[in-house]
């Protein structure tokens, strides 16, 4: 049977990845609900899917940035964790949801023409953790 004792970090950082990204759902959700208010209150429709207002693409765009990620870093975290190394997994799994937790700052509150430079601060830093996790394992699997 499997320690869990020995893997809490990781459950704990798998935790924090749900909780983030339901946090950032309920996000879209009261961005969308404002939206169709303030559309309403000026007698215009909110196209929710169609429409191209900045403020409802940036808390898709918020959402969905952690959402296509989520898959590959938590199978990544659990093999690290079972197979290599605990603490490893742990670690970097933290600096890891942190940064995704930063995206949505470092972006802002609207999505503009152009990508801003400080959101690589979050992006960078996710994808240098999900290849050092995979050569990491990969490392692993060779010695």
């Amino acid at each position: 049977m499997l320690d869990l004792q020995a893997h809490a970090g990781t459950v704990v950082v798998t935790l924090a990845t749900v909780l983030l990204y339901y946090a950032f759902q309920i996000h879209v959700l009261r961005v969308k609900v404002r939206l169709d208010k303030a559309y309403d209150a000026r007698g215009a429709k909110f196209d929710r899917y169609f429409g191209q207002d900045r403020e409802m693409l940036a808390a898709d765009r918020i959402q969905l940035n952690l959402l296509e990620h989520m898959t590959p870093f938590l199978a990544l975290l659990w093999m690290e964790s079972l197979f290599v190394s605990p603490t490893v997994a742990t670690g970097a799994g933290a600096v890891y949801v942190l940064a995704r937790a930063a995206y949505p700052f470092l972006m802002g509150g609207r999505l503009g023409r152009g990508v801003k430079a400080q959101i690589f601060l979050s992006t960078g830093v996710g994808y240098l953790v999900l290849t050092g996790l995979a050569l990491h394992l990969l490392w692993a699997l060779l010695t």
